[in-house]
């Protein structure tokens, strides 16, 4: 038989060992245990890559905590659970996996574990999201855990609900430690569907890599190893097991700590007491209201959705922008009440998809698209938006000449020689339906879906639309006969804040882009002499230069358009900057004079600074395996490749896999896309996606710079063919993949 080894003698006087309590009630008490407090110094992070459940030859360990007398907390038992891989954009499953037992409470206790507890402890959270199913049922696990782990007061929206930008915008008036955001974005709702969940740090931006990475990190394992240790079993309790290692243990986390607490009425503002601990139900659009009526002139936007020459139309696609809609854009904007549809945020989102495009928002399409339709609309499924829109007449037809591509769906001619291939094709002109309209929603993961961002002229005549996303932060403009790609819109948005938009009156402080996105905000940087930063895909990098006041603007190709007013991207917002840029420019005219176009306004823009044709080709599911090949082949590519080599009729200036480092901390993040370079400015990125659900998404970026403005109306599909067949040809994606068509053009 083994011997049992003193812990004395391993720990010396950091742990102290205690005695189990007496109150059965407050854990299994089917599993007695000791109780082990410490504060060691020799707890470096022990994340073992394989977890095994060793029963046989492990010693389990209650940490001891304080709480209010009048606050019970139970120590419930658990172990390890493995895929729970956290991300910039938190951590998205399926409704059933987050079902399963203790896979949420996991989660939740392993991002308790990696906090220091000065940043929790007595202190203040923010918990609200975009209205799916299973929000309710979670807001109530997480105010539990949040108790047990000694949290003073959680502020959650009513009904569970607030969007993810004003989420950051609560952490940041309140001054809050941090906040809890409940969404899987732009994914289907539903009990089949997806549910999500994210961190968002004191600043209101989403938590930094140094925390999801221990978050995931602690749902495998908490751990540390002391040099030449062999432990014998010892006792079986909750808290962590310490597992026999060859020359170390490891500490796993197999307690949850949870405050013995009723459910939260979450039906009624107001504050619910529970000894040290609260819990206050908020309205989730005061606080945000507030914010956007300091950063813009809402009576400029009102004198223009009060024209009586100026139609607008909402629809929140049952969505979390629902609780929004009213608020804003019909008690403070004037917006008539008729023109809000689908406003009340629905579990599932009414059968629909959360994604504002042309598809998903049907209802608002084939109103915006029909006879004698509004001026401007806007589509919200809470993340994001579409706008799609015109001012002036509504006599032409002409689509433009351009593709407007999506995941799916036919591709049909349209008066003016244009094509939409839209998911499921639903096609419309002004004079009337030119494609059957199908309402077949294809399969949709994480990271697909948007409708294309291809620099294309689109829209139907005399429209303007704007959808945003499933929890409120994406955008997406469309003017009469115009697609505003989300690289021109921050750009022409960057370009235009002084004057039209209070809060920027002192001009920005800075701009920046992901890197995959067109440099058309690069040259508005410029003209206007201000600082620019590329940084990778993913919010959390502009929310550092935020903080340190050197961004004001920012935006991403994937329809994500924001300022350091919050620290998330903001759809709402996005919309309310491009009713101020309209309402800014038609300021003086009277009616019956033709009002300024959201295509006026892109084509100045052009002549001004020249045109950044774009384009994104998206493979989805691809099988990682020859995925990965082709990124392996691209990265020898790369150390192979010299300047001056000619790419048929291109020159590369330099190829390389992307490395930024921040300006604020520091810090590096290497091996963010690779990109061929060539000497005219044009640029071919290929990445792989890291938020899809099922294989992998592999992306394709191709830019190319057109000062001539005698072609800027060119299709970008017949611009960027030169650069699109070179992509693949460099790429071998086909030898690799497999695949002969890409599943979405943007």
């Amino acid at each position: 038989m083994a011997s049992v080894l003193r812990l004395e003698n391993v720990f010396t006087s950091s742990f102290k060992l205690s005695s189990a309590p007496s109150n059965s009630s407050l854990s299994n008490p089917t599993r007695p245990y000791s109780l082990l407090s410490f504060s060691s110094p020799l707890l470096p992070a022990l994340i073992s890559p394989k977890l095994h459940r060793r029963t046989s030859s492990a010693a389990i360990f209650k940490v001891s905590s304080s709480s209010s007398p009048s606050t019970a907390i139970c120590s419930v038992p658990t172990e390890p659970i493995e895929g729970q891989k956290t991300g910039t954009s938190g951590l998205r499953k399926k409704v059933k996996i987050f079902k399963q037992e203790n896979y949420l409470a996991n989660w939740i206790q392993a991002l308790f574990d990696s906090l220091p507890p000065e940043d929790f402890k007595n202190g203040l959270l923010v918990l609200g999201g975009d209205g799916r199913y299973f929000n309710q049922e979670a807001a109530q696990i997480i105010i539990k855990i949040a108790a047990g782990n000694g949290v003073g007061k959680i502020l959650v929206g009513k009904e569970g609900i607030t969007s993810t930008p004003a989420v950051s915008a609560v952490i940041r008036k309140r001054k809050a430690n941090g906040g809890f955001i409940m969404s899987a974005s732009h994914n289907p709702g539903g009990p089949e569907y997806d549910w999500g969940i994210k961190f968002n740090y004191n600043s209101g931006q989403p938590a930094p890599e140094s925390i999801t990475d221990k978050i995931y990190g602690n749902t495998l394992s908490l751990g540390f190893r002391y040099h030449k240790v062999m432990l014998s079993i010892l006792s079986n309790a909750g808290g962590f097991v310490i597992t026999n290692l060859n020359g170390g243990i490891a500490i796993q986390i197999s307690e949850i700590k949870k405050a013995d607490i009723p459910d939260v009425d979450l039906s009624r503002l107001g504050v619910t007491e529970y000894g040290n601990f609260s819990v206050e139900v908020i309205d989730p659009v005061s606080d945000y209201l507030e914010l956007m009526e300091d950063v813009f002139d809402f009576q400029l936007i009102k004198s223009l959705l009060s024209r009586s020459d100026f139609r607008f139309m909402f629809d929140a696609m049952h969505a979390v922008t629902g609780a929004y809609a009213k608020p804003i854009f019909v008690d403070k904007l004037g917006a008539n009440p008729d023109s809000i549809t689908n406003g009340v945020p629905l579990e599932d989102f009414g059968h629909g998809h959360p994604d504002p495009n042309l598809t998903y928002a049907k209802d608002l399409v084939d109103v915006m698209f029909g006879e004698n339709g509004p001026d401007f609309g806007a589509a919200s499924d809470g993340k994001g938006g579409v706008v799609v829109g015109g001012l002036g007449g509504r006599s032409t037809t002409r689509l433009g000449p351009d593709k407007l591509v999506a995941s799916g769906g036919a591709t049909v001619a349209a008066s003016g020689g244009a094509t939409l291939a839209l998911t499921g094709g639903c096609i419309r002109s002004l004079g009337g339906t030119v494609g059957k309209c199908s309402t077949e929603v294809p399969k949709e993961e994480e990271d697909g879906g948007s409708i294309g961002d291809d620099g294309s002229e689109r829209g139907v005549g005399g429209l303007d639309e704007v959808p945003c996303g499933g929890d409120g932060d994406r955008n997406m403009i469309l003017g009469r006969d115009f697609f505003v790609t989300p690289s021109d819109s921050v750009a022409i948005i960057a370009a235009n804040a002084q004057a039209a938009i209070p809060y920027f009156q002192s001009g920005p402080k800075g701009l920046a882009r992901s890197m995959p996105t067109s440099g058309a905000l690069d040259r508005v940087a410029k003209k206007l002499n201000l600082p620019f930063f590329e940084v990778p895909t993913g919010w959390k990098f502009f929310g550092n230069l935020m903080d340190a006041g050197k961004l004001s603007i920012c935006g991403e190709e994937s329809f994500g358009t924001g300022s350091d007013h919050i620290r998330e991207k903001d759809g709402i917002w996005a919309v309310l900057a491009w009713l101020s840029l309209i309402a800014y420019r038609n300021k003086d005219k009277k009616p019956g004079e033709k009002l300024i176009s959201v295509s006026d306004i892109v084509m100045e823009h052009w002549a001004t600074y020249g045109r950044n044709f774009f384009s994104r080709y998206d493979y989805e599911e691809c099988e990682s395996e020859g995925a990965n090949k082709m990124i392996g082949y691209l990265r020898d590519l790369v150390s192979k490749s010299k300047a001056g080599e000619k790419y048929g009729n291109y020159i590369l200036q330099f190829v390389d896999d992307f490395t930024y480092t921040d300006p604020v901390d520091g810090s590096v993040a290497s091996k963010q896309g690779i990109r061929f370079v060539f000497t005219d400015g044009s640029r071919i990125i290929f990445r792989l996606s890291g938020t899809g659900s099922a294989g992998a998404t592999v992306r394709i970026y191709v830019e190319q710079f057109e000062p001539d403005v005698s072609k800027h109306d060119m299709d970008a599909q017949t611009a960027l063919k030169p650069l699109i067949d070179l992509a693949l040809s460099v790429s071998k994606l086909k030898e690799f993949t497999g695949r002969e068509k890409p599943t979405v053009i943007t």
